[in-house]
């Protein structure tokens, strides 16, 4: 692989994506009952979705400066190109971060040659990605290339997703205490998709069987050529109704190819147990 791809635990790909792919993985952090853990790789997101069911609320914070340096570092001194697919900078510091330790290893090592990416994107949104990028990198296609379908896919990701419980964005400061009482009262199931890398609200549906009548209908409206994609699905430790999603978006638009994983601790945290998160393209992706 000439270009190295590298990216964080908020694009929750599957831990055996990263080796088999030759991607670089790099854990933003946990904070649960003091400790500070990195995600995925010092604390299972089915440990955090636990702790939040018996009421503990999990604080995340971006990856350590520490940890960028040392991968930064290793690239320059193997005279690699490589490229950082990062966390939506309106929803983690992460990329920030990236870029001002980038800008210090570049004092210590002028010819680093590290390009970072704000993806815009979170959770699998990001993960496809990744996952583009990486088969472009193994396939031998150069900077530019893989540049260009990073943008690409970049430009016309969707998100759809929902929560099971109001309560854990209301714990976060996501929605009011009150409406999230009245939600979990009435069976509302919040819609939410990505605009320019930010979270939206988008409509309030009532019981699991209308949401996804509805997911549905928006991918018949968004959606393109969704029988070649791979359409990626995240859960917040609730793989059975990720599979309802999956065999419903089978039998509609006849889509085979799919990447299903649990929701990291990085975005888990505020979503909370029984998030659903859907992630497909806009436009028919290049053959």
């Amino acid at each position: 692989m000439t270009i190295q791809i590298l990216t964080d635990s908020a694009s929750d790909l599957p831990m055996s994506f990263y080796k088999e792919n030759q991607v670089t993985f790099i854990p933003l952090q946990v904070n649960l009952d003091g400790e500070v853990y990195e995600d995925v790789k010092g604390i299972q997101p089915e440990d955090v979705f636990e702790a939040m069911r018996s009421g503990k609320t999990p604080k995340t914070s971006q990856a350590s400066p520490e940890v960028f340096e040392s991968i930064f570092k290793e690239i320059a001194e193997s005279g690699r190109t490589a490229i950082y697919i990062a966390f939506s900078s309106e929803l983690s510091g992460t990329y920030q971060t990236a870029v001002m330790v980038r800008n210090l290893v570049k004092e210590e090592y002028p010819g680093l040659d590290l390009e970072i990416i704000d993806s815009k994107c979170a959770s699998l949104g990001g993960g496809l990605v990744v996952e583009s990028a990486a088969r472009l990198a193994l396939n031998g296609a150069d900077k530019e290339e893989i540049m260009s379908d990073i943008t690409f896919h970049i430009e016309h990701m969707e998100h759809l997703f929902t929560v099971d419980n109001l309560e854990y964005l209301a714990r976060g400061g996501r929605i009011s205490k009150a409406s999230a009482l009245v939600g979990g009262l009435l069976n509302i199931k919040p819609l939410l998709h990505v605009e320019d890398g930010r979270l939206v609200p988008l409509e309030k549906l009532r019981g699991k069987k209308k949401l996804l009548k509805r997911v549905i209908e928006l991918m018949h409206e968004r959606g393109e050529g969704l029988e070649n994609q791979t359409v990626a699905i995240s859960h917040g430790d609730d793989l059975e109704t990720a599979l309802e999603w999956k065999q419903s978006i089978e039998e509609e638009f006849g889509t085979t190819h799919f990447i299903i994983n649990t929701i990291g601790a990085a975005i888990g945290a505020h979503s909370g147990p029984g998030t659903i998160a859907l992630f497909f393209l806009n436009k028919s992706p290049k053959l």
